[in-house]
């Protein structure tokens, strides 16, 4: 798959990136995390693994997860509404599963907006399924959250579908 999106690369957050995230955040989420957040996370958890999206330098993304243990929680995925449908979000899932394979992550959960079907479809494409559903989860509206979760990243089915989809989106 040749886009546009092959210039992005995607590296680990550093403490300058905040306030663009920052900025992506307010635009993306009716409760965007305080600054502090990010610098605790950055600074302070040894579990979490943040991402920036780049394009020509601009940040135009970011994704965040934690990995305790054999588990990966993707905590956000967020994408500059102004490039959104471009596949950043896809190469920052991507990336966040790289990484969470690397640190010895068995499955990846997660929890999206019922509303939010783009993702769902995303994650739903890299092999997470619906599990539950946690009411009233998101404090802003009361919206209920799907928890997703991919099943055992390291057993051959999800590996085969996973390298597939990576190289058809990556080129290789």
């Amino acid at each position: 798959m040749v886009k546009e999106i092959t210039r992005v690369e995607v590296a680990t957050m550093t403490a300058a990136d905040i306030p663009t995230v920052l900025e992506i955040e307010r635009r993306s989420f009716p409760t965007p995390w305080p600054r502090d957040a990010y610098t605790h996370e950055l600074d302070h958890n040894r579990t979490a693994v943040y991402l920036v999206a780049r394009r020509e330098e601009a940040i135009v993304g970011f994704a965040g997860m934690w990995v305790v243990m054999d588990e990966g929680h993707i905590t956000t995925i967020a994408v500059d509404p102004s490039v959104r449908g471009q596949g950043i979000g896809e190469r920052l899932l991507i990336a966040l599963i790289d990484r969470a394979s690397e640190r010895g992550a068995r499955w990846i959960q997660l929890e999206v907006r019922r509303s939010n079907v783009a993702a769902q479809n995303l994650y739903r494409k890299y092999g997470f399924r619906d599990v539950g559903v946690r009411r009233h989860y998101y404090s802003d509206n009361g919206e209920d959250a799907l928890v997703m979760w991919t099943g055992s990243i390291v057993e051959e089915e999800f590996q085969q579908r996973y390298k597939a989809l990576r190289t058809a989106f990556l080129g290789s």
